[in-house]
């Protein structure tokens, strides 16, 4: 898998799913802007395609192509310029949405939602609800909610920031909500065994795990995070 594949996975949307080729560029008419006919479909609220489902317009498609640019280069080399143009809004939406790419960072940074949803189930049931959800996240954002932070592995610019927030997001919630001895070496393994998952089913994109139903999945890889979760 390229760098960039990896990137598309991190950042929600899978390589397998391309985007439609650009087309020739449009002369300009009458109340069109040079962005709409270059086929950006910019609009006066800045929305994305696709985003009639967001609900604040442009937002995801922001985040994932912010995502990749930071995935694929030095937090120095990102503009916001670049960004806006990889999701097809206005620069200026992106600073409505996030205010500026240090806040746009931020937010790329941010595991909590990903937490949230990972972590919603009883301690007896949250092996299974772990694969099913992380899986299930997949397949509907064609991206995985934890893998972004293996880009920030070796990194010693702002891109260590998603370390920070990992550990403490996700390895620091799953350690408060365990119990009994090594809670934080148990909460470590269990966090490598989500992001195994992740990483297994982004190598192997057309295997037999990319059509297998969430519950299979979960019967034969939450007894290992069952154990560990309950010590």
């Amino acid at each position: 898998m390229t760098a960039q594949a990896e990137a598309d996975t991190a950042a929600g949307a899978g390589s397998e799913h391309p985007g439609p080729a650009p087309g020739p560029t449009p002369t300009p008419g009458p109340g069109t802007t040079p962005a709409t006919a270059a086929g950006t479909h910019t609009n006066d609220a800045g929305t994305d395609p696709g985003s009639a489902t967001d609900p604040a317009p442009g937002r995801t498609a922001i985040l994932r192509a912010a995502r990749r640019a930071f995935a694929l280069r030095p937090y120095a080399e990102v503009t916001l310029r670049g960004i806006a143009a990889d999701a097809g809004v206005s620069a200026s939406l992106i600073v409505k949405r996030f205010g500026s790419k240090e806040q746009l960072f931020t937010a790329v940074a941010d595991f909590g939602p990903a937490a949230d949803a990972l972590f919603t189930a009883p301690l007896p049931e949250l092996g299974r609800h772990m694969v099913r959800t992380l899986v299930g996240q997949r397949r509907a954002q064609q991206g995985d909610p934890l893998l972004r932070v293996v880009f920030s592995l070796g990194i010693s610019d702002e891109r260590s920031l998603l370390r920070d927030r990992f550990q403490e997001q996700i390895t620091g919630r799953l350690t408060a909500l365990l119990t009994g001895p090594d809670a934080a070496l148990r909460a470590e393994l269990i966090a490598a065994q989500l992001l195994g998952l992740g990483a297994t089913l982004s190598i192997h994109r057309t295997g037999a795990a990319s059509t297998a139903p969430p519950e299979q999945l979960a019967d034969l890889y939450a007894p290992a995070l069952q154990r560990l979760l309950e010590g």
